[in-house]
């Protein structure tokens, strides 16, 4: 990634190591490869649907942090309930890891509030390079490279079909999928200022579009990730033609299209708690001492809430947010610091949060960290308290040799 305004090898399109992006991972599967980010939990990669032929469910996840180089195969494969390929509705799929990803790849949480429209988001992938005045190079030969650019989600994409009709081939389902122009400052590339009536001509040199091998890859709002990347497109309607070069590569005036993360954020949080190893399922299960483990292993400690009040309401969301902090163990050595927001969806009357435990073979004390969940919504902690908070110990399992 990306096509972007200036050359890829301007420094303010490299998404380089330990600017917060190592962890956006390359996928490949079938031959072919896109772009995919590492949800919280650290096993789940969150990507697009259509790299993945029916039957498929093998791909090769490459990391590149800090810390080197490391490709992890996946266990699985889980697509978006209600794929349409003919439509891109619902693109979406999460690629299970074999095991958990390496410390130095960051985890992200979603994006989950609806103002998506209208903001600026940072896009990230390994798609190849090119720029908005002369499309994606054709001469670019080398390995892949992860790019950044920025953008704004301008519209829905339903909203461009209601006025395009038939001159757009598929059917964006209302609600799920977010577009923006590639814009280069000009009214007559602003695509969606022409179509729509929405004004808006760019970020100037910041301003990308995504390329091909971007597919999967994630729209950031904040550090959160509130798209997947879906799909490029160009439109002419009447005499308003503002692709720059009326060919569908990555230049001026074209829409790109992103699977819209708020709208599945209730398939991404269920599946990842399905994923837990050995999670509670009610609270005379929750363990409140979890064992180290050896280097390179990773233990899940459980935190885990529940409603003691009947819902009014069944059907409405409960939510609350979490964050861990330190107590005599310390977040990137011991635990990975983890935060969010935690979610009851209908009919739910209890959920947990993970959180990761990094094994070692250092002879240390038995060590504890916390968790802290703070404003409630949809519903209130008992006894009125403002924050709720759990420990948990971290056993040691080394020994000294003698």
């Amino acid at each position: 990634m990306v096509s972007t305004v200036t050359s890829y090898t301007d420094s303010r399109n490299k998404a380089a190591l330990g600017q917060g992006y190592d962890g956006v991972v390359k996928v490949s599967t079938g031959g072919v490869y896109g772009t995919g980010v590492l949800l919280y939990g650290g096993q789940a990669i969150l990507t697009a649907a259509h790299l993945f032929k029916p039957g498929n469910s093998q791909s090769t996840v490459t990391f590149e942090t800090s810390a080197g180089t490391k490709s992890m195969s996946s266990s699985k494969v889980t697509i978006l309930p209600g794929y349409d390929a003919a439509n891109l509705n619902n693109d979406m799929a999460i690629v299970w890891l074999n095991g958990h990803a390496p410390v130095s790849a960051e985890r992200y949480d979603i994006y989950r509030n609806t103002d998506e429209i209208g903001q600026a988001m940072t896009i990230i992938g390994y798609g190849k390079p090119g720029t908005g005045a002369a499309g994606m190079s054709s001469s670019y030969s080398s390995a892949p490279i992860r790019q950044k650019a920025m953008n704004t989600f301008d519209a829905d994409a339903a909203a461009l079909k209601a006025k395009a009709g038939g001159y757009l081939p598929f059917s964006p389902k209302a609600g799920t999928q977010l577009i923006a122009d590639f814009d280069n400052g000009s009214s007559n590339q602003d695509a969606l200022g022409r179509f729509l009536n929405l004004k808006h001509t760019g970020l100037g040199q910041n301003e990308g579009m995504l390329s091909s091998g971007d597919s999967g890859g994630p729209a950031f709002i904040g550090n959160k990730v509130a798209g997947i990347a879906s799909y490029i497109s160009t439109l002419s309607l009447g005499n308003v033609r503002p692709d720059i070069d009326n060919s569908l590569n990555s230049s001026f005036g074209e829409f790109a299209a992103w699977q819209r993360v708020s709208a599945q954020q209730q398939f991404i949080d269920q599946a990842i708690r399905a994923s837990y190893t050995d999670a509670p399922t009610k609270m005379s299960e929750v363990k409140q001492k979890v064992v180290e483990g050896q280097a390179g292993t990773f233990t899940n400690a459980y935190f885990m809430v529940e409603l003691t009040t009947p819902r009014k309401d069944p059907n409405k969301l409960i939510s609350l947010n979490f964050t861990t902090r330190d107590g005599t163990a310390k977040a990137g050595e011991d635990y990975l610091a983890n935060k969010g927001t935690l979610v009851f969806y209908p009919n739910e009357t209890k959920a947990v949060v993970a959180v990761e435990i990094v094994g070692d073979n250092k002879l240390e004390s038995n060590e504890t960290f916390y968790m802290d969940f703070t404003n409630p919504s949809g519903a209130a902690f008992d006894n009125g308290a403002l924050v709720l908070t759990g420990m948990r110990t971290i056993l040691n399992d080394d020994v000294w040799l003698v």
